[in-house]
């Protein structure tokens, strides 16, 4: 399975579940942590898990892969998911605003896709 297959899997599986301003970012080919990073905003909590879940079970279905960590948790409004080559970052909104990380990648990498 390629990243890239796999990072658009992902975000059509939040964009199906209503999750807002959906960024895919390449980071390759520099960057060692992972060829691409997925962030996107759920509204609240319930919402969050229900992303989350959304992705764990369905990535499972479909390619027999569940994340190597998964880190957060919805109620404290940040979970993210990593499976190897893409990373999923899960934010509520005032959690994606303190932590701008797509800030922080902006620069060393290539945005693919925005859905706001």
């Amino acid at each position: 399975m390629q990243s890239l297959e796999l990072a658009h899997c992902i975000v059509d599986l939040v964009e199906e579940r209503k999750a807002e301003d959906i960024l895919l970012l390449d980071l390759r080919p520099d960057q060692i942590i992972a060829d691409f990073f997925i962030i996107c905003t759920g509204d609240n909590e319930r919402h969050l898990r229900a992303l989350t879940e959304t992705v764990r079970l369905e990535v499972k279905q479909q390619y027999q892969k569940l994340p190597f960590t998964n880190e957060g948790k919805a109620e404290n409004g940040w979970v993210v998911m990593d499976y190897g080559d893409v990373v999923a970052h899960f934010f509520s909104p005032d959690k994606r605003d303190y932590y701008a990380l797509e800030e922080l990648w902006d620069a060393a990498s290539k945005v693919m896709l925005r859905i706001q």
